[in-house]
């Protein structure tokens, strides 16, 4: 018998053993009754054998070999793994149920069929192919399902910590304006304003990660605009927060072109930030700002130690630097939070580009490359 016509004839007593296996795995909350136990076992049998039957060309063989075989958008293999996901399930006894599957198939059908057949080894191929896609389906659903969740609720929570830390600000505020505060409590105040300040900064990054995560990108809100002044008083705002360091501006003239200000001030902000942490601190950080051509170019430089050459593939990605190699052997650049990536996907949204380059020699400079006018 054909392992197709065997899975249809005896798909209760594999489900049956799906069934035990599943309640074997510890998952929180009550136990599952059969049908929650069982899920979607029956539909995805179904679908394997039906692929099974049919007719595969070796162009779709090679196809499923590389992960690019076409799928449903809604799957028995998808459903269930957001099912299992609401049940408790950890991504690792998903995979078991599946590897559990594959073993109870073969070695039923196994125990009534004479090995030694070609048929044999083609329904194998075929079978483990059917289940490997149903296993590929399955962590994509689950995997995408835990992301989204995890975004919106960084959203929640970066939208609500938003009131509390501004109730804060505005307090701190209130008191560094009070001319009979004493040196020691002006000081305190000082520092709870800047700290404040810095972590609402932190939540703002938050909240626009998980906007370019969840819609398409971060939202802007253009006009036609002279971007000089506002580069100019980051520039000086930078200067006050951080007396210390040597910041000179370099402007050409007037930027006039379609930009969301608020956006590109926290593009500015964030390389004239990153510039001042990293740079040597004997050295002055180099910011420019120039319009030729219809195109702008910002570019903030900084000596210091260079970024080292395997960070710089991921300096833009967030999740790319979190790894245990990057925090251990890379030194700062290891943790420079989401303001890079913030960056990029303004530039980005403006139809720009970020560059970078970063020598021992010759110290590290980001640019910046905006078209004037919206494309």
């Amino acid at each position: 018998m054909r392992l197709s016509g065997f899975i249809l004839e005896n798909i209760e007593p594999i489900v049956q053993e799906w069934e035990d296996f599943a309640r074997t795995l510890a998952t929180p909350g009550e136990p599952l009754d059969s049908v929650a136990l069982r899920d979607h076992a029956e539909q995805m049998l179904r679908a394997i054998a039906d692929d099974l039957s049919t007719e595969q060309s070796a162009e779709e063989q090679l196809e499923k070999a590389h992960g690019e075989a076409p799928s449903d958008i809604h799957t028995p293999a998808k459903t269930h793994a957001i099912t299992r996901l609401m049940s408790g399930f950890t991504i690792d006894q998903l995979v078991a149920e599946f590897r559990a599957l594959r073993s109870s198939v073969i070695k039923q059908w196994m125990r009534q069929e004479k090995a030694g057949k070609p048929s044999q080894v083609e329904d194998m191929i075929r079978f483990n192919e059917a289940i490997d896609q149903a296993l590929a389906e399955s962590i994509s659903s689950y995997t995408q399902a835990v992301q989204v969740s995890r975004n919106i609720f960084l959203g929640i929570l970066g939208h609500d910590l938003r009131t509390p830390l501004g109730a804060i600000l505005l307090g701190a505020d209130v008191l560094l304006r009070t001319n009979d505060l004493g040196a020691r409590p002006t000081k305190i105040a000082s520092r709870i304003y800047s700290s404040v300040k810095r972590a609402s900064q932190i939540v703002g990054d938050l909240l626009d990660f998980t906007r370019s995560q969840i819609g398409h990108g971060l939202p802007l809100k253009k006009e036609q605009m002279d971007i000089q002044p506002v580069c100019e008083r980051i520039v000086e705002e930078s200067r006050t927060v951080n007396p210390e360091a040597d910041i000179r501006l370099t402007c050409s003239g007037s930027a006039i072109g379609d930009f969301d200000g608020a956006r590109l001030e926290q593009v500015f902000s964030n390389l004239i930030g990153n510039a001042i942490q990293h740079g040597n601190g004997s050295a002055p950080v180099t910011v420019t700002l120039d319009s030729q051509d219809g195109i702008l170019r910002f570019s903030v430089h900084n000596a210091g130690n260079p970024i080292p050459e395997d960070v710089l593939p991921f300096i833009f990605n967030p999740m790319g630097r979190y790894s245990p190699e990057m925090v251990t052997d890379n030194g700062p650049y290891s943790s420079l939070g989401l303001g890079l990536f913030i960056v990029s996907q303004i530039v980005e949204s403006h139809g720009g580009r970020v560059e970078v380059s970063s020598q021992a020699e010759i110290g590290t400079t980001f640019g910046v490359v905006i078209p004037l006018q919206a494309p």
